[in-house]
């Protein structure tokens, strides 16, 4: 499966997180993408520089209107020069197939 082409489907409480082949591969699809867990949740990681304030807005709006359209929602950190993004499914605490395919989109934008 190339994330970057799929859709997020509907996640419900209950849902599989993905297995640990499942995440390596995944992982191999992604550059610059980890693995961090936070209060015992593994969530996608990364961060993005910028040259200024304004870009790294511009570049978290973008991310925010992808976010919208696969209604998946990630924890987006802002600051000057510096965007950090967080993907993870509350429903599930950790991490599902839509995380990755919305990693891969991001790092189209």
């Amino acid at each position: 499966m190339k994330l970057s082409e799929n859709k997020c489907e509907a996640c419900q409480v209950g849902a599989p997180l993905v297995t640990d082949n499942e995440m390596t591969e995944y992982l191999k699809q992604l550059s610059g993408w980890e693995v961090i867990t936070e209060s015992g949740i593994n969530q996608l990681f990364k961060g993005f520089k910028f040259s200024n304030y304004q870009d790294a807005i511009d570049f978290s709006l973008k991310v925010a209107e992808l976010a919208e359209k696969e209604n998946h929602h990630p924890k987006i950190t802002l600051e000057w020069g510096k965007v950090e993004i967080f993907w993870w499914t509350h429903k599930i605490n950790g991490l599902h197939a839509n995380d990755f395919i919305c990693a891969a989109k991001t790092d189209l934008i």
